[in-house]
């Protein structure tokens, strides 16, 4: 699978200038789960964490009405010239995930959260390093989504995570089954380390995280209300 599978459309274009996270492998792999879904004009999409927008974009081009919301100002910019340049339109909104839309409510939650086990720092990553690094087990952000996932869903809606084997996906399933909500791994994909994984691979081996294998596993999983 390549990021050109991500969308269809032939003529789809994604900018993503410095600092903001381009689209990947694990992009076009939540892109794939996203197509599978039942959208409709009106189908209200939030994508938590949009980056480049492109996930965003994709959905707005099935005819969702789609909120995207980031908490980097570049990441929001990016977005909707994303989607201007595709001639569709996106909503975007400053926040940290859920707090950016309070009290409201989506048929489809999208994201593709930090994911990357990265050694103790002082203080929370910065720069282009918060699209990936998600602290020493991966889930910075995954638990807080989990948590706060039964909140942002309407009744028969449902959400769309992808992360890596890496950060913990039977803990990820057991936590959106806490909060109320059926999981399911609904797609995988397995690649090469990249740069960033290569880089921290003797702090990774210490963790117990990798053996001799130097693949990762991506996947996405689905949640919804039972």
């Amino acid at each position: 699978m390549t990021v050109d599978s991500l969308v269809t459309a032939p003529r789809f274009r994604c900018w993503a200038p410095p600092g903001v996270y381009r689209p990947q492998t694990d992009t076009a792999l939540l892109g794939r789960a996203l197509r599978r879904e039942r959208i409709t004009s009106r189908t209200e999409v939030l994508d938590l964490g949009t980056g480049s927008g492109a996930l965003a974009v994709e959905a707005a081009r099935h005819g969702a009405r789609v909120t995207a919301v980031d908490i980097s100002w570049r990441a929001l910019a990016t977005a909707w010239c994303n989607a201007l340049l595709n001639g569709h339109t996106v909503r975007v909104r400053h926040g940290d995930l859920a707090a950016a839309v309070p009290g409201r409510r989506f048929d489809l939650v999208i994201t593709n959260p930090p994911y990357v086990p990265a050694p103790p720092a002082d203080g929370p990553p910065r720069g282009a390093a918060r699209a990936w690094d998600a602290g020493p087990d991966g889930r910075l952000l995954i638990d807080r989504i989990c948590a706060a996932a039964p909140a942002v869903l309407r009744p028969a809606g449902r959400l769309l995570m992808v992360h890596s084997h890496l950060s913990g996906v039977e803990e990820t399933l057991d936590r959106f089954g806490a909060a109320g909500l059926r999981a399911e791994v609904v797609d995988r994909a397995r690649l090469p380390f990249g740069r960033v994984l290569h880089s921290r691979l003797t702090w990774l081996r210490e963790r117990g995280l990798v053996a001799d294998r130097t693949t990762e596993e991506l996947v996405v999983i689905r949640a919804a209300h039972s």
